[in-house]
């Protein structure tokens, strides 16, 4: 008698999630060396068995407009390249290989610099002639001045497709999404691990004509220890519910992973926990991870060696034929 054989269900999912175009060649009308496109799921992340297939997650790297209080070995990593955004980007970009920057115009909040909108954007056009890889536009987080900040900055930067971060239903986000559209820039939709809000905004942001081919979910990314159990929850609903139809979370999402040194087990010094040095990247890292292994399609991320890790994981779970290919026979995952 003939051994039964298993055959392996299949999920069917109902929508694929939209693809993010970040960055325009100068086929494309703007001025950057090469674009990126995030996004395109057909199934959970990883899901070889069911077909899984996607665009390359990517990793943007973050620069500030100032120089801003951050643990001595990411400092370390810098040195006086802080004192002007431009030079950090370079630095980024010739040094560490980024892919992509994320400028984080933090003086402008009135508790900080208060730096002006029309000074801002001077230094978001002199990062845009320092480099030429792809940007994220970041706010200071004051919903009062974002607004204006992040709408001037999709009109300097028309033609470059960049990404604005973030928008949230605290703030006069109308004035962001209208702008976006004029000038066909994407957005990062700002909803702290509450599924059933990002589906109202985003909702909201497509009324205003914002495509979803042009909006990035971030459901707030909680460190190792520090709420990354349920940032990994929304993340998880979000994609599934994205898969199963729902037009509004079938969008890319990011993931702020440097808000992991919030954890003091990522700086402190303890000798019983490990050289600082490498504990504060594998924090970042496994974070990033997790939110890999979550559905996160782009990366903003903070120290050169917690990028790396994670491009290694890029490279072992996107490379043809390794153990998770759907040639690969189960029984491989069982015998070792």
């Amino acid at each position: 008698m003939a051994s039964p054989r298993f055959k392996l269900p299949k999920e069917g999912y109902k929508q694929r999630i939209s693809v993010v175009s970040i960055g325009a060649t100068r086929r494309d009308g703007g001025t950057r060396d090469k674009s990126y496109r995030i996004g395109g799921e057909n199934t959970p992340a990883f899901h070889y068995f069911d077909g899984f297939k996607a665009c390359h997650p990517v990793i943007s790297e973050d620069v500030f407009d100032i120089p801003i209080h951050l643990p001595g070995n990411v400092r370390h990593c810098f040195g006086d390249a802080m004192e002007d955004p431009r030079d950090w980007a370079r630095l980024r970009v010739k040094k560490y290989a980024a892919k992509m920057i994320t400028l984080h115009l933090v003086s402008t909040d009135p508790k900080v610099g208060n730096t002006s909108i029309a000074e801002a954007c001077k230094t978001i056009e002199d990062v845009l002639q320092a480099v030429k890889v792809p940007l994220i536009i970041g706010g200071s987080g004051n919903p009062d001045k974002d607004p204006e900040l992040l709408s001037k900055a999709a009109e300097v930067c028309s033609g470059e497709s960049v990404v604005l971060s973030s928008v949230g239903p605290d703030m006069n986000y109308r004035q962001v999404a209208e702008a976006a559209v004029k000038h066909d820039q994407s957005l990062v939709s700002l909803i702290s691990m509450n599924p059933d809000e990002m589906r109202r905004f985003n909702r909201n942001l497509m009324k205003l004509g914002v495509k979803p081919s042009n909006i990035i979910m971030d459901l707030f990314t909680g460190g190792i220890g520090y709420g990354v159990e349920y940032s990994i929850s929304a993340m998880e609903r979000c994609r599934l519910l994205g898969l199963q139809g729902d037009p509004f979370l079938s969008l890319p999402i990011a993931s702020a992973t440097s808000n992991a040194w919030s954890a003091r087990e990522a700086w402190m010094h303890n000798e019983e926990w490990g050289p600082r040095e490498l504990r504060g990247p594998l924090w970042e890292s496994s974070t990033a991870s997790m939110a890999l292994l979550s559905g996160a399609d782009l990366f903003m991320m903070l120290h050169p060696f917690a990028v790396d890790c994670l491009e290694s994981l890029f490279d072992a779970l996107f490379k043809p034929g390794d153990l998770y290919s759907t040639h690969s026979p189960y029984s491989m995952w069982v015998e070792g």
